[in-house]
Formats: C-alpha cells, sequence, structure tokens
C-alpha cells in the first residue's frame, strides 16, 4: 500500500513538473509590427489614432493576455479550478483584443480601397448581390454595435458561404460565432473618436478607402482549404 502510495505522489510531483516546463517553455505573445508607417493611412484614420490604437491599446491586450496564461497555467498545475474558471473572462477579452487587432491591422494598407478581385469577388457578387450591397449591409451592421465592438466579414466553412457578423466588446468572430474572420472593423470609440468624434457613420464609411483587398482574398483561400 505504502508502495502504491509513493507511486502515485512521484507521478503527480512528474506531471507537476511537466505542465510548470511547458508553462515556462511557452512563448508568450507579442506586439505585431506594421507594415506601413502610423500616418500612412491618412486622411482616413490619422496618425495619432494609429500609434495610441497599435502601441497603446493593442499593447494593452498582449500584456494582459501573458499575465492571465501565466496565471491560469499556475491554476492548471495546482488543480486549481476555481481560479481557472474565474480567468475565463479575462482570456476570452485579451485573447480576443489580440486575435481581432493583428487581424485589423493586416486588412489595411495605404494602397487599400476600391473593390476586391477573383474569387472573393465572385463570392460577395453570389451571397450579397453586388459589392455595393455588402458593403452597405455591413457598414449598417457595424455602425449599429452597441456600445464597443467590431463588425465582420466572415466565412461559413459549412456551407461555403460568406456571412456578416457583429461582435460586442473583444469577442472574438470564431470562437463566438464559429465564422472564419476576412474583414473585421473595429467600433471601438478608440479606434476613431480624436478624428470623428460621436459620428461613427464618418469612420465606417471612410474606412474603406484604406481596405487591404489583397489580403482579405488571401484570408478566404486559407479559409477554404
Amino acid at each position: 500500500m505504502l508502495c502504491r502510495v509513493g507511486q502515485i505522489r512521484r507521478c503527480a510531483a512528474s506531471l507537476n513538473q511537466t505542465i510548470n516546463q511547458v508553462a515556462a517553455s511557452r512563448q508568450k505573445h507579442t506586439l505585431p509590427d506594421l507594415t506601413y508607417d502610423y500616418g500612412a493611412l491618412e486622411p482616413h484614420i490619422n496618425a495619432e489614432i494609429m500609434q495610441l490604437h497599435h502601441s497603446k491599446h493593442h499593447a494593452t491586450y498582449v500584456n494582459n493576455l501573458n499575465v492571465t496564461e501565466e496565471k491560469y497555467q499556475e491554476a492548471l498545475a495546482k488543480g486549481d479550478v476555481t481560479t481557472q474558471v474565474a480567468l475565463q473572462p479575462a482570456l476570452k477579452f485579451n485573447g480576443g483584443g489580440h486575435i481581432n487587432h493583428t487581424i485589423f491591422w493586416t486588412s489595411l494598407s495605404p494602397n487599400g480601397g476600391g473593390e476586391p478581385q477573383g474569387e472573393l469577388m465572385e463570392a460577395i457578387k453570389r451571397d450579397f448581390g453586388s459589392f455595393q450591397k455588402m458593403k452597405e449591409k455591413m457598414s449598417a451592421a457595424t455602425v449599429a454595435v452597441q456600445g464597443s465592438g467590431w463588425g465582420w466579414l466572415g466565412y461559413e466553412k459549412e456551407s461555403g458561404r460568406l456571412r456578416i457578423a457583429a461582435c460586442a466588446n473583444q469577442d472574438p468572430l470564431q470562437g463566438t460565432t464559429g465564422l472564419i474572420p476576412l474583414l473585421g472593423i473595429d467600433v471601438w470609440e478608440h479606434a476613431y473618436y480624436l478624428q470623428y468624434k460621436n459620428v461613427r457613420p464618418d469612420y465606417v464609411k471612410a474606412i474603406w478607402n484604406v481596405i487591404n483587398w489583397e489580403n482579405e482574398s488571401e484570408r478566404l483561400q486559407t479559409a477554404k482549404k
């Protein structure tokens, strides 16, 4: 009996050591670099907004996500389920903020605007009737977000169709709806207030001038694999 107890204790110690080693070796999330200058999207989004949005707001999500994941790993190693559950909202909020913004930066380009080409354009025409109709529908859904959140164009893998959705706060599109994100428009006030004040529709109208349709087309190709 004592021998068996000793074996259990050794196994438990070994498991905890393995968990701790995994936690220690886990690479921390980092703030992605932009491929353009903060002022490159002017006059549609000014440099001050971009600088604060990227280097302050997104950086905060990244830092808080790393801290929360460390706490979660500690709770996991201890078998502390209560703490694991308590950390879920912070993981969702900060993890979603990191995921959403990482997509957002690549969805914008100083050479953007216009209309998509190829397969993405054909899918938009098939599912919405025309590019203009899709644009109007997504703009309306995005402007209508209550409080803070995101408007999304996503891909529904089961049906092979494009869908428009809105998510509150930093809820990640795929994690909450199952749609694979192609294009997201951030309508938290920090994304536009310094330039557009409380006139969200003007910001949403302007952002179409810097949408990187090449990136969205690549996302569609990846989503379909």
